[in-house]
Formats: C-alpha cells, structure tokens, sequence
C-alpha cells in the first residue's frame, strides 16, 4: 500500500509539472498595421424637416407632410437607384411645446419634425442635392458623411498585409533571441476608417433663404469637398517560441 501511493505521489507531481510546462511556454508578442488612403465614392446626406403651429397639431403634420414629399420628390428625381441610391424617411415626431413662466408650465405650440435621408454614389451631385432640399423646404442638413463602398475589400486586404508584416516581425525577433516561432498563441484583428472631411451642417430656419439664394448663384450647388478616406488595419498577434 505504502508504494502504491508513493507511485500515485510522484505521478502527480509529474503530471503538475507537466501541466506547468505547458503554461509555460515562451511566445513573442508583435503589434502591426497597415493603411491606405482611398477617395470616397458614397455619400449620406441627412435632411430635417421641422413645422410648427400655434393652435393645431394636425395642421403642422399636413404642413409638414407636404414639404417632406417636396423634399423626397426632389432628391429622388436626382438619385440613381440601378446604382445602388436609396432615399428614406425616418425619426418622425410630433409634440407640444411648453414653456415655464413663474415656474408655471404654459403651451408654446405644437411642433412636427421629419427626416429625409439619401444615401448616393452620385458624390458630383451633393452639393446640388444640399441646394434643392433647401429651396424645397428643408429647415436643416444635419449630417454628411462619406464613405468607401469596397470598404470589406480594402479592409480585408490590409489585413491581410498587417498579417504577413506580424509574422515577419515575429520571425525577425524569434531569430535574434535564438528560437524558432512555433504555432500561434493569440490572433486579434481590426479595422477601421478615418474620414479626413466628415462634414456636419446646422442650419437654422432663419438661414434658408440667404443660403438658398447663394447656392443658387452657383452654377454648380453649394461647393462640397469630399476630401478622403483612411482605412486602417491593426493586428495584435502572439506566437509560440521553441
């Protein structure tokens, strides 16, 4: 009995150490990216449609209803859905107004807002899209954004690069400390993108007719520059060492 349970001792010992070595192992850890730069070929442009009346909420919604299909009939008219262009509404709210007198709560008006989003590849024609949601009614361009629609591709891609550029380095560093890589311990990707001219307009109802007038007097619309995008990819990579 006694050498049975010095076998059984010394077995898990072993097994300890085993278990131990394992955990053990020596890895080199490498950080690598790559990025390009690339022109953007999509735009969203977000239009606000905001009415307001004194006594009826119903006729702030009719008011608003019809400058919105205004509005949406005149960028659709500018878009091209073969190319992929969509023109949606959304964030439709109605709601009473109030402010506080001698802190009592007293009925301003009703208020009724709308949104019309486009999303185009026809990047050419935002600035004359921005000009004719004015003219037709819009009270605000809340957002602009640009975007690259091979964004997966370009991001798959620089990946990729980053990859090769981690197991190289990893090598390198493997080599100068006299081991050899010898599997991969931990692979983490991502990717990301940086637009140098995300651009955000807030125009006040007050605005309108000064900036129509003056993107009217353009022969092209309002000037617009899409400027680029930076695409970039990052990998965090670990690799076993023998």
């Amino acid at each position: 009995m006694k050498k049975v349970l010095v076998s059984l001792a010394v077995l898990s010992v072993l097994t300890g150490l085993g278990v131990q070595a394992a955990v053990e192992r020596g890895y080199i850890s490498v950080n690598t990216t790559a990025n390009t730069e690339i022109a953007p070929d999509v735009a969203e442009i977000s239009f606000a449609v905001q009415t307001t009346d004194n006594k009826s909420m119903q006729k702030a919604t009719q008011t608003n209803k019809e400058i919105s299909d205004k509005v949406f009939a005149e960028l659709k008219s500018m878009i091209n859905t073969q190319n992929g262009d969509f023109i949606k509404t959304s964030d439709f709210n109605a709601s009473p107004l109030y402010s506080y007198v001698n802190s009592k709560r007293v009925f301003e008006k009703y208020q009724v807002s709308n949104r019309v989003i486009v999303h185009t590849k026809s990047i050419e024609n935002v600035g004359k899209m921005i000009d004719s949601a004015i003219t037709a009614g819009a009270t605000n361009v809340d957002n602009l954004t640009f975007s690259v629609s091979s964004y997966d591709k370009q991001c798959n891609d620089l990946i990729t690069i980053a990859a090769d550029k981690a197991r190289t380095r990893a090598g390198i560093i493997a080599k100068a400390t006299g081991s050899n890589l010898d599997g991969i311990r931990t692979f983490d990707t991502s990717c990301s993108t940086n637009n140098y001219n995300n651009q955000r307009f807030y125009m006040a109802k007050n605005m309108m007719a000064d900036v129509a007038e003056t993107a009217s007097s353009m022969a092209g619309g309002i000037s617009i520059s899409d400027g680029v995008i930076k695409i970039n990819a990052n990998v965090n990579a670990t690799y076993f060492v023998k």
